[in-house]
């Protein structure tokens, strides 16, 4: 029986994946190992550092029933490591040892995987195993889920924020990375900002949205353009307070940059602070 190690993520429920392991299982029988590594964020924490894990396992079950229902036998886990380390840890501990490795990611445009050289990286850890790569284009698979970055600090609780996220995830399958830029660079503290994050994300989750967060780097323009360097972004959604008198973020002129840098729809929305809020 041949044994293939899969290393995949966002992408490992894609139709793609599934119908390139169906065609190695026509050719024989076959054993399919899956691990779903979930990258941690370069800066900044997490906050509900579960949804990340949860998503994966979520999408993890998804292609282990479609592989069992296909016949073939399947097992599989998620590791909150890099992809590379996942498969050294993989390679260490499988018996018996994989025949064939496949890597499976989104399109170069969008992969924060290719963009890491990921592939290249595993090739060289595979201690002579054969690797192939698989692209699977989740935008070409019906109701595929849109990864949505909302990029908010001071804002993040107001209720026109809250209701822009329930409406996108009410149009399509989505789910939402909330990245809550740091107030104070130097602080190794960030109560305020964790406090927001929290709220929201318990609001959110509380409503069955799909939605993790983390506290990031103080510049909202590289807090965003790392969270697209690291993740699969589809779209943006940025939330300031109204006008530029009043923003900082509008100020430095957020939005129009992200647009130019990341080529992807940049949502702006307005929302007044909260009480206790001074506007930055």
């Amino acid at each position: 029986m041949k044994h293939v190690l899969v290393i995949a993520n966002e992408t490992v429920a894609g139709r793609g994946l599934i119908e390139a392991l169906k065609r190695l299982a026509a050719e024989g029988s076959l054993r399919v190992t899956v691990v779903a590594p979930v990258n941690q964020p370069r800066e900044g924490y997490v906050v509900y550092e579960d949804t990340r894990r949860a998503s994966a396992g979520r999408r993890l079950d998804r292609t282990l029933e479609a592989l069992r229902e296909a016949g073939i036998a399947a097992s599989g886990h998620v590791v909150e490591a890099d992809p590379v380390a996942a498969l050294r840890d993989a390679l260490a501990q499988l018996e018996p040892r994989p025949d064939e490795i496949i890597v499976s990611t989104h399109p170069r445009q969008r992969s924060g995987w290719l963009r890491r050289n990921v592939v290249e990286r595993i090739q060289r850890a595979a201690d002579g195993i054969p690797v192939e790569h698989v692209v699977v284009d989740l935008d070409e698979e019906k109701g595929a889920e849109a990864n949505v970055l909302v990029v908010a600090n001071q804002t993040l609780v107001g209720d026109a924020l809250l209701d822009k996220i329930r409406e996108r995830a009410g149009k399509s399958p989505a789910s939402f990375l909330i990245i809550c830029p740091q107030s104070d660079a130097s602080s190794a503290e960030h109560p305020e900002a964790e406090r927001r994050l929290r709220r929201a994300l318990t609001i959110l989750r509380g409503e069955g949205i799909d939605v993790h967060g983390q506290v990031a780097h103080p510049d909202p323009f590289t807090a965003a353009s790392q969270a697209v360097q690291d993740e699969r972004v589809d779209e943006i959604i940025v939330s300031t307070f109204p006008g530029e008198n009043r923003s900082n973020w509008l100020r430095g002129d957020l939005v129009n940059r992200l647009r130019k840098s990341t080529s992807l729809p940049v949502d702006h929305i307005e929302v007044e602070a909260e009480p206790e809020s001074a506007p930055v």
